[in-house]
């Protein structure tokens, strides 16, 4: 099964719609399976007294509160119209992480055929109860969240009769961008080991090594923050993707599917032509008589593999030789 490939546009659009379209032609390019928005109200989600956090002030350049800092992202109902016919018209899917109760509804009523959790929400009960009522396949983050949070959040699926191959889990570290030093990525599994449920890896650090790398690990999903321009202004976008890279991550995690293969060792199409050639076939030394005993002194290993193989030769050595051999001779069974 191909890893689900997710590019998070998020809030990388800077409340432009315009900006909004080319992200969605970006990741459409790159061949990923779905770009995920944001969907909130922003005094539904934060307090006016909310901070930001280090990153966000760094990132944007205002010290102002998170309320001030979302307030210009917010995607209106019109701007969902808009962007979910855009995908559909250019061949991806459309998503978008709910942050409130009535963007769920909102994300329902538009027949989005999953949910996102994000990593703040994980430990929002009323908010999972809402979600797990809609009965849709689901996607929970785990940043900051203990093991025993992470048991919590699938729980309230599972208790509305939800199985947990309809919860998948993505680990993941809430930083931007996450050091190296703190990815974990031995996590991912884990919470499969845990959970019993699909895992794959939500990446927040720079570059592409460290996605592709999960999926080598087993991750089912990816997904990463991509933007148009790491220069705009923004919270996000100093730890996201440019085009360009989105392309090359995702070529390198289907170039990674391929190479996992099935797990059987079998000889491949390739092995099959080139063994007679890199193997070796047991050989005369020197000069061999005919009724001579075969010995460590007259007989060799050498290529080509098309003969006896060097693996007879205990079996051989004290026998004598049915013909004369010259040097370098192939011996005969």
């Amino acid at each position: 099964m191909s890893c689900l490939i997710i590019a998070e546009a998020g809030v990388n659009h800077n409340g432009d719609l315009q900006l909004a379209k080319d992200l969605i032609d970006a990741a459409a390019d790159a061949g990923v399976d779905f770009v995920k928005f944001q969907t909130f109200k922003a005094e539904k989600l934060v307090t006016a007294s909310a901070q930001q956090a280090d990153y966000q002030k760094a990132n944007t350049g205002k010290d102002e509160g998170q309320l001030a800092m979302i307030k210009r992202l917010e995607l209106d109902l019109e701007a969902h119209h808009v962007l979910m016919e855009h995908a559909k018209s250019k061949g991806v899917a459309f998503l978008s992480t709910a942050f409130d109760l009535e963007s769920i509804d909102l994300l329902d009523q538009l027949g989005l055929p999953l949910f996102k959790v994000p990593s703040g929400e994980i430990t929002n009960l009323p908010y999972l109860r809402h979600i797990a009522s809609k009965g849709k396949p689901v996607i929970i983050s785990t940043g900051m969240a203990l093991l025993g949070e992470v048991e919590a959040a699938l729980q309230v699926f599972l208790d509305a009769g939800m199985s947990r191959n309809q919860v998948s889990i993505l680990h993941c570290t809430t930083e931007y961008p996450t050091p190296p030093e703190e990815v974990n990525l031995l996590a991912m599994k884990t919470l499969g080991r845990a959970l019993r449920c699909p895992v794959g890896y939500s990446d927040h650090s720079q570059g592409i090594e460290v996605p592709i790398a999960a999926v080598a690990l087993g991750a089912q999903i990816i997904e990463k923050h991509f933007t148009m321009d790491r220069n705009l202004p923004g919270p996000d976008h100093k730890a996201s993707l440019e085009p360009a890279e989105l392309t090359a991550m995702v070529r390198g995690i289907r170039k990674i599917e391929l190479a996992l293969g099935d797990g059987i060792k079998r000889l491949t199409p390739s092995e099959t032509k080139n063994r007679p050639i890199a193997r070796k076939s047991l050989v005369a030394a020197c000069l061999i008589r005919k009724g001579e005993v075969f010995s460590d002194h007259n007989l060799t290993a050498k290529r080509p593999g098309t003969g006896l193989s060097p693996m007879e030769w205990d079996r051989l050595i004290g026998r004598t030789a049915s013909r004369d051999y010259q040097p370098d001779d192939l011996i005969e069974p």
